[in-house]
């Protein structure tokens, strides 16, 4: 059974006007990538990832487990491409794993 989606709120139109009006934009993206990460991986792995961040169109994440971020860093373009796909090419020039 597939859980609910906490953040619903972020697809209405107000929310992302708000956002753009209070620069804070870059965080409902982050969420967004999160929600996303939720989905692709699976969940023993997506609890290892602590955090994720969007500074100046570089995604910066955060993962506890060395063997986790291991792989992202050596499969680096892969999620970066996947990101860009989904999201917007536009909207990143890097990916970071910390």
């Amino acid at each position: 059974m597939k859980r609910q989606k906490k953040r619903e709120y972020q697809s209405s139109e107000l929310v992302k006007s708000f956002a753009r009006i209070h620069g804070f934009e870059d965080k409902l993206i982050a969420f967004e990538i999160k929600d996303f990460l939720e989905d692709y991986l699976d969940e023993s792995l997506f609890n290892e990832i602590t955090g994720v961040d969007l500074k100046e169109k570089i995604i910066i994440i955060k993962i506890s487990s060395p063997l986790l971020k291991n792989d992202f860093k050596m499969r680096k373009s892969f999620y970066l491409k996947k990101f860009q796909d989904k999201f917007g090419e536009e909207k990143f020039s890097d990916l970071y794993i910390v």
